[in-house]
Parts: C-alpha cells; structure tokens; sequence
C-alpha cells in the first residue's frame, strides 16, 4: 500500500526516528562525496500554486542527489490551471511518476490529490500544515541539543501552519511546546484540542512571549504576514509588534538557547538582525536540512 506525507496523522515516534536516521545518514554520505542515488530511475512532479525557494531547490535537488528526477510543475502552465481536476490529474501522474510533492494553499487539495494518486503525495506547504519544515527543525535540535526529548521550544508570533505542524509534532513526540501568539491570531482550535486528548499536556498557549520563551531550549519564530495576507500586513505589524524575538526577548530563554526560524525573514519584524545574525541562530543549519531530511522522507515512500 503506498504512503503519503499529508500531515503527521498516524505517525508514531519510530517513523520520525526512521525519517531522522536516514537524514543522518544521508547528509553524512553528502558532506564525504560518497554516491547515494537510491532514486535512480525515479521521478518526482512538484506542483507549485504558492512561489518557493527552500521548498523548490531543497525537493529538486534532493532528487538529483538522490539520482532521480524533478519536474517542476507551475500550475499556470499546466492543464491544473485551466480546469482539469485534481482527481484526473492524480490519475494521469499516477502513470508517468513516481511520486507528487505540492506546494499549496488549501488543505483540501493536497488530501484530495492523495486520494486519487495511486503514488506517494507529499505535502510541501498548506495554509493549514508545513511538515516538512518540522521533520528538518526537530532534526535540527537534535544535531544542537543531542536530543528533542524534554528540550521546551518557544514558538512565539503568528499560530500560522508552521505552529499547526508544531503542535502536531508535540502531540507525537515527548518535547514540550509553548507558543505565543496575540489573541485573534491562534493556530488551528482542532489541533490544539487533539494535543490535549488522554491528558497530554505537551502543548500550552499564551499571550506573554517572555512567559513563553522563560526557560526554552529554543526560540523560534516566522513571518507576521504569510503568502495570500499581504493586504493585512500593517495591521499584522501592528498587532505583532511585541511578538519580535529580540536581544531582550532571547534573554529571557536559555543561556544556550538557539534561535530558529523557518525562513525568508523580515529582519526588523518578528526578528532582529543582531538576534538572526547572532551566535545563537541556528538558522541556516535548520535551512540546509530541509534538504536531508526531504530526501529521507523522498527515499522512504518512492
């Protein structure tokens, strides 16, 4: 039966352990030139409806290392663009590929993909779930730290999709999240009670940030307007302008805190350029295994 990548719905602890020790491996065998095309022969379709950097050159050349494969697919210049839906398009690449990765806005969409293909579908992005993002940070804490178990991480700004797949992952694995997020602007009520369920209390919100970010192993933080908010952008500057993770802020967490964020900044918004810039950040690390770790997830379901 084929496996998707929509969510971390149904993962347990030894499937991220599995996706972490072949990112291990695999960046291992990357950083000593040593061949791992494992994916010879293979192809991967990337439908893009939202503009990527990290996800489209991390997903492509993740493939070309992996000795596959990619092909990028706009869904202006498709048949997806101009009315074919998504059921006969899962279908059709059901038989030239071997596997979907998409990068969208609805949810929906990437469930409905999954649905139809009888090939792996990987979420890349939705308005709702970012996974991949998160499999390369919690592989990321676990370079810095040694370990995600017990490590407090401090998400502080907007409950956007990024804090969704926090909180999911929290709910899966035993490391305690704390997000900060100003009122009217919390993540997703149905995830955030499915944290809650048998009694789990990994996960907290509130509105202080330095309530979040005392005592935390990690600071992390992203963009205050997300793709498709732009016209809410002063308002959401306004709104967020305590939220920034700064020299004071960072204070208040861990002395050996590090400071993650998903990337692209707006340095001087949710974050300084003496705090991303700093000795602490761990920004670019977590930026490069994006590539590992979606070549662990590429590797396990094609």
């Amino acid at each position: 039966m084929k496996k998707d990548l929509l969510s971390f719905t149904g993962m347990q602890p030894p499937d991220f352990e599995e996706i972490w020790r072949r990112t291990a491996r695999l960046k291992k065998m990357l950083k000593e030139g040593r061949k791992h095309a494992s994916l010879e022969g293979k192809t991967l379709g990337m439908i893009f409806d939202k503009s990527s950097t990290r996800t489209r050159i991390s997903f492509e050349v993740g493939m070309y290392q992996l000795g596959g494969i990619a092909l990028f697919l706009n869904s202006r210049d498709t048949q997806i663009g101009r009315g074919e839906t998504l059921a006969d398009s899962a279908r059709m690449m059901s038989c030239y590929l071997d596997g979907v990765m998409i990068r969208t806005f609805a949810q929906e969409r990437v469930e409905e993909l999954a649905r139809h293909a009888t090939i792996p579908v990987i979420n890349g992005l939705t308005d709702l779930l970012h996974p991949c993002q998160i499999l390369a940070d919690l592989f990321t804490i676990q370079e810095k730290k040694g370990s995600y178990e017990g490590v407090r991480v401090a998400y502080i700004g907007d409950g956007n999709n990024v804090a969704n797949s926090w909180i999911e992952a929290a709910t899966h694995l035993p490391f305690e999240l704390v997000l900060a997020c100003p009122e009217g602007y919390d993540p997703d009520d149905r995830l955030m009670k499915e944290s809650r369920k048998d009694g789990r209390d990994r996960v907290r919100l509130c509105r202080d940030p330095f309530e979040a970010a005392a005592g935390a192993d990690v600071l992390y933080t992203d963009v205050w307007t997300s793709m498709g908010q732009e016209a809410e952008s002063q308002k959401r500057k306004e709104i967020f302008a305590k939220y920034q993770i700064n020299g004071k802020l960072l204070g208040a967490a861990k002395k050996d805190a590090i400071v993650m964020h998903c990337l692209p900044a707006h340095r001087g918004e949710e974050i300084t350029a003496e705090v991303i810039d700093g000795p602490q950040s761990v920004v670019i690390d977590e930026a490069e295994n994006r590539l590992h770790a979606q070549k662990a997830v590429l590797e396990i379901l094609l």
